[in-house]
């Protein structure tokens, strides 16, 4: 039996009504069951202050003057302190240890880094991650500005020029296989037990210039530096840190302002200035 199409109108228009809300049900279920995102403490490349620690050869009241005037007129730099009879100069400011290296060679003066961040507020204020070769050489310096908030900055050479890699503080210090024994990317349990969502040692990329050489200087929230004693530090071939990661370092302990005025090697008998500098 034919009906007439005008007395379904209301029949389908109810229909009609009833699948367009139930579509707006669905859509706003999925709102809700999305995962909340949770904020990963980001990698800032702003200018945070530093206490940095040098031992510079120094004989007279003229090689004070001469240093001190040389780093007061380089921008980010807040003070600068001279020890003569220890023969210390102590910055406090922005610049990566780089920088500051390159501006007391210029003085003409044998200089080496001997300390960073403040002992005095935390046990442990400063780490090394020293990779050795025999391919891609580099050194990561990290120090703890706050409780909250920690600075990092790397030289490497030896990558391919021109190419671009992630790299990250992993779990473990563990070499034996390389980097592919060093676990997963650092991510720490916040107080509940539980992930915190995000991995605090990711470190994101690395871009090597047409030398083969990277530079980075930035700091970290939430990262703290006496967490990561004996964990490693791991460069990847690709950005996405997809491989296994071709080259790793230990992180270990390094000396904070103040703890290391040693200008000979007990061990050799080798002065401070006949030392390989790694900077």
């Amino acid at each position: 039996m034919l009906t007439n199409p005008s007395t379904l109108a209301p029949q389908i228009s109810r229909v009609n009504q009833t699948l367009s809300n139930r579509r707006t049900l669905v859509e706003r279920s999925q709102v809700f069951l999305k995962p909340p995102v949770r904020n990963r403490p980001p990698i800032h490349r702003m200018a945070v202050s530093i206490q940095t620690e040098f031992m510079v050869e120094m004989s007279c009241e003229g090689c004070v003057k001469s240093v001190k005037s040389k780093l007061q007129a380089i921008e980010g730099v807040k003070s600068v302190d001279v020890d003569l009879n220890n023969q210390v100069v102590k910055v406090f400011g922005s610049l990566p240890v780089k920088t500051l290296t390159e501006a007391l060679a210029q003085t003409g003066r044998n200089a080496r880094l001997i300390g960073q961040g403040n002992p005095e507020d935390f046990l442990v204020s400063a780490a090394v991650a020293e990779f050795k070769g025999p391919d891609i050489f580099g050194v990561v310096r990290l120090a703890q500005v706050n409780m909250e908030l920690a600075r990092i900055e790397a030289n490497f050479t030896g990558l391919p020029p021109g190419s671009r890699h992630g790299w990250s503080i992993n779990q473990y210090g563990d070499l034996t296989r390389g980097a592919a024994s060093t676990g997963g990317i650092y991510s720490p349990t916040a107080d509940t037990g539980k992930e915190v969502g995000w991995a605090l040692g990711d470190l994101g990329t690395l871009d090597a210039n047409e030398k083969g050489e990277a530079f980075y200087s930035g700091v970290k929230e939430k990262l703290r530096i006496g967490d990561l004693i004996g964990r490693a530090i791991v460069v990847y071939e690709r950005e996405d840190k997809s491989d296994g990661g071709m080259k790793a370092a230990v992180i270990a302990r390094s000396a904070g302002v103040g703890e290391n005025y040693k200008k000979l090697c007990t061990c050799d008998g080798t002065t401070i200035w006949e030392a390989h500098s790694n900077l």
